[in-house]
């Protein structure tokens, strides 16, 4: 288990402040990309799911799986009991058991990252760290991009956060921690050292992100 799929069972206060910033805000969206970037971070949408009621409940069974730390299996019960609660039919992955699991875990997985990091990052700029530091999380099928970028240590002003602040792709359990001294850098798995790969700021033509980053996770979440 990643370091960060560990912590899901254990919330903290700026993790929960992150994700109930959003359910003031229950958008209906067709596509998850309907909104883009920091979008995300001021409102609860689940794609294909338009009645205020159905995203409210999606939203708080969130909530309890972020709040108490009730894990995976308890979310899939609350998502099932909802969905036959509303009828709500025709969503993206309904019909068979590989593409229900799979929506399920998408849209718990997505919600857990983008809150931890949005509470990670509050920590982190209240902590007045003098460096940030890149984590890879230890995925069982890494990306290579994200690999290189394993215990670069950065200034919280570099721009490469503004692009690549984790997550950045679906399911990436990527993360940064924080220092303040070299010594530091080192304790929490960095390298003082380390420079960024050559043309990591380059464009991906199909997508518009930079290259290891995909569509739509080129923002700093919070």
């Amino acid at each position: 288990m990643s370091d960060i799929a560990a912590s899901f069972r254990r919330p903290f206060d700026a993790q929960v402040a992150a994700y109930r910033r959003r359910l003031g805000n229950l958008v209906p969206t067709a596509r998850w990309d309907d909104l883009s970037h920091a979008e995300h971070d001021r409102a609860f949408v689940v794609a294909g799911a338009v009645k205020a009621d159905l995203l409210a409940d999606l939203g708080a069974a969130v909530d309890r799986a972020i709040s108490e730390g009730t894990g995976f299996e308890a979310f899939k019960t609350s998502f099932r009991t909802i969905v036959e609660q509303h009828g709500w039919h025709g969503w993206t992955g309904e019909g068979t058991a590989r593409g229900e699991a799979w929506r399920m875990r998408v849209i718990y997985r997505t919600n857990m990252l983008t809150s931890y990091a949005a509470g990670r990052m509050a920590q982190l700029v209240d902590g007045k760290f003098k460096f940030w530091v890149y984590r890879h999380g230890n995925a069982l099928e890494p990306r290579l991009l994200h690999l290189a970028w394993n215990g670069t240590a950065l200034p919280p002003d570099h721009p490469f956060w503004a692009t690549h602040y984790p997550p950045n792709d679906w399911g990436c359990t990527c993360y940064v921690t924080g220092a303040r001294t070299e010594a530091g850098i080192r304790r929490v798995g960095g390298d003082p050292g380390k420079q960024l790969p050559d043309g990591w700021e380059g464009l991906n033509p199909k997508t518009g992100t930079p290259a290891g980053v995909g569509k739509g996770w080129d923002y700093a979440p919070g």
